[in-house]
């Protein structure tokens, strides 16, 4: 593993949700810490707290209660403005729908997240796309539209967005769940030459097939981190 130091260090962490009076504890007391350099996958059935933790990861929600440390500065209680910045230049997002912009070229697509950074200029955001999109073989197809793509090469596009700002860790949710079993396959394998590269990756996956990619796997149960052994035991009560 070519880890040197933590980058993401999780303690306690709570997530309810709150709807007509009734309260939904998404997270109940998660522990985790994420590794430089780590590729870890995150299972569990659905509904567990998979999703939730990882809006929490990318500073698109906040937690009820708990610390989360980012390259070791506490990001838990930042207001809206300051997580968007640190989410634009420390985080890339890989999402199941790959969440295309139709009307943008695939430069375009890529290109995007650069232009909120203060500062970047059009050359160097231009440079980047065109970097990324070489890593995951798409520079080919820079001037055409999602809609002229299949899945596997869009869902490639959109790992070379989230790819194009240097981020400290790539967050993928589900990213193999809307392609057939040949395209997820060629996904994993893209995703795990960029962490031979180098890349921190963190992804939520149902599939115990593509779970085996990572290095290492944290199950979550009823919103907690559970051992392997813990989790089988769990889901053989719930199904008796």
């Amino acid at each position: 593993m070519a880890a040197n130091g933590t980058l993401i260090e999780i303690e306690d962490l709570t997530k309810i949700f709150y709807t007509d009076e009734v309260e939904t504890h998404a997270l109940s007391g998660v522990h985790l810490t994420i590794s430089r350099g780590e590729y870890l996958a995150m299972s569990g059935p659905s509904g567990c707290g998979k999703s939730t933790l990882l809006s929490i990861l990318g500073l698109l929600d906040t937690p009820t209660a708990g610390r989360y440390l980012l390259n070791g500065n506490p990001v838990e209680n930042l207001n809206f403005s300051e997580r968007s910045r640190i989410r634009n230049q420390e985080i890339g997002f890989i999402f199941q729908s790959f969440n295309l912009i139709g009307d943008l070229t695939v430069e375009e697509n890529v290109e995007l997240p650069l232009t909120y950074r203060a500062g970047m200029p059009s050359a160097e955001r231009k440079r980047r796309a065109k970097e990324a999109l070489e890593r995951v073989n798409m520079a080919h197809r820079m001037r055409h539209y999602p809609a002229q793509l299949s899945g596997g090469q869009q869902q490639r596009v959109a790992v070379a967005r989230a790819l194009a700002g240097s981020p400290s860790i790539l967050l993928a949710d589900e990213p193999t769940g809307n392609l057939d079993s040949k395209n997820g396959e060629a996904v994993m394998h893209l995703l795990a030459d960029l962490h031979r590269e180098g890349s921190t990756i963190c992804m939520v996956t149902h599939d115990p097939r593509f779970a085996r990619h990572a290095e290492r796997e944290a199950h979550l149960f009823d919103g907690k981190v559970v051992s392997e052994q813990e989790q089988k035991k769990l889901e053989a009560e719930a199904e008796a």
